[in-house]
């Protein structure tokens, strides 16, 4: 597989955040609209045997990657620092990867380092939602009940990255690039329609992860499926949660049924104990055979992640 290092410019606010397993769901119906069905099946030919056509990391501030989301003792403490502002440090330049992982902490900067005189990376609004009941021509209750969605607005000017890793004898990274531009027009995620989610591609092209020498486990940049995979425990550390899905694009409305079962993920930042694979990424595909959805029993859902080879050994608490 070859890597590439996709280049985002963030054109509105946004309802979804830009996850590694969210942006492949999307761009496998932006294959299937604009490639067609036939397309999309023979990219998905495999991907359950560990064969995927194409791994998405989530999207980090251009430049950066997320700090493992390890015990603090792991790190060298930063003499004279406060202990709260030590926590905010949680963006790591890939300049400092080469570093031994005890020193990333005082290389690791804030989202306010990053964001300069904004303050900030991000911003949340609470934005009303309401229906109609044509009957009464006001709202009511239930169905028709006013609510909220939280809306993400980003620094403006600020780039954002993505890593991909894709077979190009499957789909070429012309059309990948194309469909990845068909999303940024349209929307990504939640409430596209109503103009979120839209984002300009400024660059396309091939690069590499970054890694340290004598590597002996991973870093992952996507949030990724670790079960029954074998890796070592005694070195693995990784926050969970649970993806309550939903399908998109046609399928929304499909028999009213737009929900896809729960999956337990790994959230990104994990380290697992496992050597780093020559194809880049770790974990396992899911879904294909009705498990994931009975609206369309040959739903997936992207279990790999994207990975950063590392040099990572167990300690003891001091």
């Amino acid at each position: 597989m070859k890597t590439y290092r996709i280049t985002l410019n963030l054109q509105s606010a946004f309802a979804t955040p830009m996850k590694g397993d969210t942006l492949f769901g999307q761009l496998c119906w932006a294959i299937r609209n604009r490639l067609g069905e036939t397309m999309l099946s023979a990219c998905l030919d495999g991907y359950r045997a560990g064969r995927p056509f194409a791994v998405l990391s989530d999207a980090f501030p251009k430049g950066y990657l997320p700090l493992p989301k390890l015990p603090g003792f792991y790190y060298e403490a930063i003499p004279g620092a406060d202990r709260k502002a030590v926590k905010r440090r949680c963006w790591l330049p890939e300049s400092a990867v080469a570093k031994p992982l005890a020193q990333w902490l005082s290389h690791a900067e804030t989202a306010a380092d990053i964001a300069g005189k904004a303050g900030q990376l991000s911003q949340k609004h609470p934005q009303p939602h309401n229906s109609i009941d044509r009957r009464t021509g006001t709202t009511g209750v239930g169905a028709f009940a006013p609510y909220s969605i939280e809306q993400e607005w980003f620094v403006p000017g600020l780039e954002w990255s993505v890593y991909l890793l894709l077979d190009d004898s499957r789909l070429s990274a012309d059309d990948c690039r194309q469909c990845l531009q068909d999303i940024g027009q349209i929307g990504f995620g939640r409430d596209a329609g109503i103009g979120l989610g839209k984002f300009d591609l400024k660059d396309f092209a091939k690069a590499e992860l970054p890694a340290q020498d004598q590597a002996n486990s991973c870093l992952t940049l996507a949030p990724c499926v670790p079960q029954g995979q074998g890796y070592d425990g005694q070195r693995s550390f990784y926050q969970l949660f649970t993806r309550f899905g939903r399908h998109g694009d046609r399928a929304v409305h499909r028999e009213g049924k737009p929900f896809k079962n729960p999956v337990l993920l790994a959230q990104t930042a994990a380290v697992f104990g496992v050597a780093p694979p020559a194809l880049g990424f770790i974990g396992q595909g899911l879904g294909g055979d009705g498990s994931l959805s009975l609206t369309l029993p040959e739903t997936v859902h992207q279990g790999y992640a994207p990975v950063i080879a590392i040099d990572f050994t167990v300690k003891e608490r001091a």
